[in-house]
């Protein structure tokens, strides 16, 4: 083992937003959460995702990742107030952070496992972007904070619903926010499974624990050429769809400001 490598000790607490769990096999549990309970997307929570997933992707320890949300909702709730994008340097930590959170996670060299246990409105590209999807009878995907709300869909969003639904479903999908239930979305591909809410994150691990049989060549190897089209299609788009989407929310701001909208 490396001694530069990140050792789980020492990253296990640092997040706020993040719970981390690993077993004897490798199976790491990562669950958002705010405060202990739904995950609330925020400027904080935002930053975090990037650094964790960088650390999880250096820790070989780690040999199948499963990411889950907490109780009823994988994310849908965005925190507009927590972020600062006043001038050019909160612009530039914004971007910073999406390049960094997306990049990341694409960069994990293990299988990436999705358990979303509710709606995902709040950038559902993240779980969709998981090697296997298994989703709650419960759970439904919608990009709300972006085009609906009157800005570019960037993020990578634009990336992954054209990827993963086709190009037109996915521009449909993105410029009219439409809500994607998870009996529709496995029929389109979106996931691979749908269960009962209670019985998606056990699947999830019941899952894990196959994967973690295999060698760690076989896993490693495995996600690297599975996830190579995604990397050459975000360093595509990626930083394109975040520098048009900061133009439209500037200009979205001013025209706001200029109508006495706080």
């Amino acid at each position: 083992m490396s001694r530069l490598a990140p050792q789980f000790a020492d990253y296990k607490d640092r997040y706020r937003n993040i719970a981390l769990a690993r077993d004897a096999a490798g199976v790491l549990l990562v669950r958002f959460h705010t405060a202990g309970g739904a995950f609330v997307w925020s400027e904080e929570s935002h930053e975090e995702l990037g650094y964790c997933f960088a650390e999880i992707g250096a820790d070989r320890g780690n040999r199948v990742i499963v990411i889950t949300g907490t109780g009823d909702v994988w994310c849908d709730v965005i925190d507009f107030a927590s972020f600062s994008l006043n001038n050019p340097a909160e612009w530039d930590h914004t971007f910073f952070d999406g390049r960094k959170l997306l990049g990341s996670l694409l960069d994990i060299e293990v299988p990436v496992i999705s358990a979303v246990n509710g709606p995902a409105r709040i950038h559902p590209e993240i779980p969709v972007m998981s090697d296997i999807v298994i989703a709650s009878d419960t759970a439904l995907f919608q990009d709300a904070p972006h085009f609906v709300g009157g800005i570019v869909p960037g993020d990578g969003a634009q990336v992954v619903w054209t990827h993963v639904l086709g190009p037109n479903k996915g521009r449909y999908f993105l410029l009219m926010g439409e809500e994607l239930g998870a009996q529709e979305a496995l029929a389109r591909g979106v996931v691979g499974e749908v269960l009962p809410q209670g019985k998606v994150l056990d699947r999830a691990l019941e899952i894990a624990a196959m994967f973690a049989g295999k060698t760690d060549l076989a896993l490693r190897y495995s996600r690297v050429v599975l996830t190579q089209r995604y990397k050459r299609l975000m360093a595509e788009g990626l930083s394109l769809g975040l520098g048009l989407e900061a133009l439209a929310a500037i200009d979205l701001l001013a025209g706001m400001k200029s109508e006495g909208v706080s």
